[in-house]
């Protein structure tokens, strides 16, 4: 198997895993079949989408390649139907979002080196390829995102992301050196959801009252 067709798996992978993710969330929300079908497409392809078009590539593979879009709208549509089976298995969702998490992170960080855009940048390019559509998928449901809650999530894509880039600059490329950054983020991220490991946020002091002083005299 040749790297683009690996490439091109995993992306279609993760278009159906955040698919899922997306259809389950805006079920939640008693949205109907053109809703669910509608979150589920951003939630996969947005992230896939800012990459192509940070790293101009022009139009992106969601609109270009049909494949893309026939894979988010069908996994979308088949939740529609089958969540109340789904509906119970609400630890299989989220694993299936940490999935398509290491997926689009790996392969969008990949992508921006691949026209050689600097360590940095193909680093953010990759946690943001990751984040996206679940940051998208959010702000449809009307959600704060989880990307600016406590939990690990942009975290463990940008830790990802900065080992396919070290990986790719010792030239280990390969699948099987991509494939255990992948892990990386997808352990990380079920590991801190086990653990309940979160990010620490700024704490919340409570108004200083000021003292009325003494009261009047009568």
């Amino acid at each position: 198997m040749t790297t683009s067709t690996a490439l091109l798996l995993a992306d279609l992978v993760g278009v159906a895993v955040f698919a899922a993710s997306g259809a389950s969330a805006a079920v939640a929300k008693r949205l109907d079949l053109f809703g669910v079908v509608f979150v589920g497409f951003v939630a996969a392809l947005g992230g896939g989408i800012f990459r192509d078009l940070v790293i101009d590539e022009v139009p992106p593979l969601a609109f270009a390649d049909w494949r893309y879009a026939t894979a988010a709208a069908v996994t979308a549509a088949a939740v529609f139907w089958l969540h109340p089976q789904l509906a119970r298995l609400r630890t299989t969702v989220l694993v299936l979002d940490a999935a398509g998490l290491a997926l689009f992170t790996v392969t969008g960080t990949l992508k921006a080196l691949d026209v050689r855009v600097p360590a940095v940048g193909a680093c953010l390019i990759g946690m943001l390829s990751g984040i996206g559509g679940g940051l998208g998928r959010d702000l449809l449901t009307g959600e704060i995102p989880v990307v600016l809650r406590r939990e690990i999530y942009a975290v463990a894509a940008l830790a990802g992301a900065v080992l396919v880039a070290v990986l790719h600059g010792v030239g280990q490329g390969g699948a099987l050196p991509l494939t255990a950054a992948a892990l990386l983020v997808f352990g990380l991220r079920l590991v801190a959801l086990r653990r309940r490991w979160t990010v620490p946020v700024a704490p919340m002091r409570p108004p200083r009252t000021r003292d009325p002083g003494p009261g009047p005299r009568w």
